[in-house]
């Protein structure tokens, strides 16, 4: 397998975000909030469940609890009850609760626009942040979860698994204006086509870009800058 520039693969993932765009020109976040605390608590309820799921959930539960006050203060058995059915709900329940305690201690209120602030809330990793930062203020953001992990490796963007080594490795060969929209391509992909088990190869628009393809040839690129 010949092995890859760095400027050969940047130039493909250009070539990658062009054809995804192509193929997904309403790609967007998913989840479905209104205010910035809305995506936060959604984006909590997400972790290791669906965002249809979370959007069955969240309708009732925002019109419960509409600031972040109201779920700084919410009864822990009433909000696990409310939230029950995204699982994890005792873990997720505890990490609502307590970031927005930490929104109003630390942040007078208000979801911070920075990630060494948001990193500091219970409940909101990396991830987390980065669709806040992207989907609320415009701020170029990152999103590794599973499908990004997946991907970024079948593209071969990546060799690693760890969520933080894989985003700063793509910070390098995607532009910085393109980080929240090519998120947003990347698991719209992962869910539509670039599955888990059987990813659907002979018909994706990006079968001429990657290394990983199935029941195609190979094209010779190489795994590292």
């Amino acid at each position: 397998m010949i092995k890859e520039t760095f400027e050969h693969q940047k130039q493909r993932a250009l070539e990658i975000i062009a054809r995804l765009k192509k193929m997904y020109p309403a790609a967007k976040i998913e989840l479905v909030f209104k205010t910035p605390i809305q995506l936060v608590v959604a984006t909590i309820l997400s972790a290791q469940c669906t965002d249809k799921r979370v959007n069955l959930v969240t309708p009732a539960l925002f019109k419960k609890y509409k600031t972040v006050n109201d779920f700084a203060h919410a009864k822990t058995k009433d909000l696990e009850q409310a939230i029950r059915s995204t699982g994890f709900y005792h873990s997720k329940t505890k990490s609502i609760i307590g970031c927005a305690k930490g929104i109003l201690e630390n942040f007078g209120g208000k979801v911070p626009s920075r990630m060494e602030d948001l990193i500091t809330l219970p409940g909101i990793g990396r991830k987390t942040a980065n669709v806040i930062l992207g989907n609320i203020y415009n701020t170029p953001g990152l999103v590794v979860d599973t499908h990004m992990i997946r991907l970024a490796n079948r593209l071969v963007f990546t060799d690693q698994q760890d969520p933080h080594k894989i985003e700063i490795e793509l910070c390098e060969i995607i532009p910085k204006k393109e980080w929240t929209l090519f998120s947003h391509l990347i698991i719209w992909h992962g869910r539509r086509s670039c599955y888990a088990r059987k990813p659907n190869c002979p018909d994706c628009s990006l079968n001429t870009l990657c290394p990983s393809r199935q029941d195609l040839a190979k094209i010779p690129v190489g795994l590292k800058k």
